[in-house]
């Protein structure tokens, strides 16, 4: 196993049609550069990496990978390129955008449309005094409109939280940075480091992947929305089992909010998945239910969302 950390493409570098900028972000498990493709056109890259299977160092463009790590580097790499090629048929204005996804280093690659805006996370941390409930309420719903596509393609997205919530500037969430492939790689290979949030994650990512579903999502959706109310992440969901500390949204944000908006919080983190929304529609029924007078008189969004539910069910 890799002792290091590894090592960034160097700006500059030629990766097949696109020249690489500079990182946008890294983890255990990937880079994600800033490159441009031939036209200069801006377009965010996620190399497949993972510290804990390969190491790149020296400028060396193709990471090392030991002998014994081999089978699980490329059933990763497998996962990874099967997911972007299930993103690639996504169009929706919510989902990461997935333009092309291809082979090269002895690894593999998703190029995305370049998004302009901040994260959901640095969205909480920049705010000044308190945020309007329609707003929340707007946002997350929308955003649940592509985790609905997602899920009716039978895909999960597994590692929602808020630094993979992308704020377009204007204003429009986009579901970013899918986690499928990390948790399978995670479940195959054994002694592989967590690949899931804590605070985010649904107690299914930590025990009983069999149970598995978009109730998972879910779960990290309600933990975003209490992240966001609260201005703190959760307890994570295996100290909850143990012990939980967790004050409710309800509790916690008392007279702040509309109550049915932290019941329905509440309502996505409970720890019996069974006890949760079981689909994404569920919930996004409930973020509609403007009962305060602050959403009664949210605007037009809210109304536009409330009509597409309405065609979706006939009513």
């Amino acid at each position: 196993m890799p002792g290091q950390a590894n090592q960034p493409l160097p700006e500059g570098f030629q990766l097949a049609e696109y020249r690489i900028l500079r990182v946008l972000a890294s983890g255990g498990f990937s880079f994600v550069y800033l490159a441009h493709d031939r036209n200069e056109m801006p377009v965010a890259i996620k190399e497949y990496l993972p510290a804990a299977l390969a190491l790149r160092v020296n400028g060396a463009a193709v990471p090392a990978v030991a002998e014994s790590d081999l089978a699980a580097f490329r059933f990763g790499m497998k996962c990874f390129f099967e997911e972007g090629r299930a993103l690639a048929g996504f169009t929706h204005v919510n989902v990461v955008r997935v333009l092309n996804f291809f082979r090269a280093n002895d690894t593999a690659y998703m190029v995305m449309r370049y998004e302009r805006g901040r994260t959901l996370q640095q969205h909480i941390q920049a705010r000044q005094g308190p945020l309007r409930e329609d707003w929340v309420r707007q946002t997350f719903a929308q955003l649940l409109n592509g985790l609905r596509e997602v899920h009716s393609c039978k895909l999960l997205h597994l590692d929602i939280k808020p630094a993979n919530i992308y704020v377009r500037n204007d204003g429009a969430p986009v579901l970013i940075d899918f986690g499928a492939a990390r948790q399978t790689l995670g479940a195959a290979a054994g002694g592989f480091p967590p690949m899931y949030t804590p605070g985010y994650a649904s107690p299914e990512h930590y025990h009983g992947r069999e149970r598995l579903g978009p109730w998972s999502d879910i779960y990290s959706v309600g933990a975003c929305l209490y992240a966001t109310l609260v201005a703190k992440a959760p307890q994570p969901a295996d100290q909850r089992a143990k012990h939980d500390r967790v004050v409710p949204a309800s509790k916690a944000c008392s007279g702040k909010f509309s109550r049915q908006l932290l019941e329905t919080v509440d309502w996505c983190l409970q720890l019996d998945h069974m006890q949760r929304p079981q689909s994404v529609f569920t919930l996004q029924k409930a973020l509609l239910e403007d009962r305060s007078p602050e959403t009664r008189t949210a605007g037009p969004i809210l109304g536009r969302l409330k009509g597409a539910l309405k065609r979706l069910t006939g009513q």
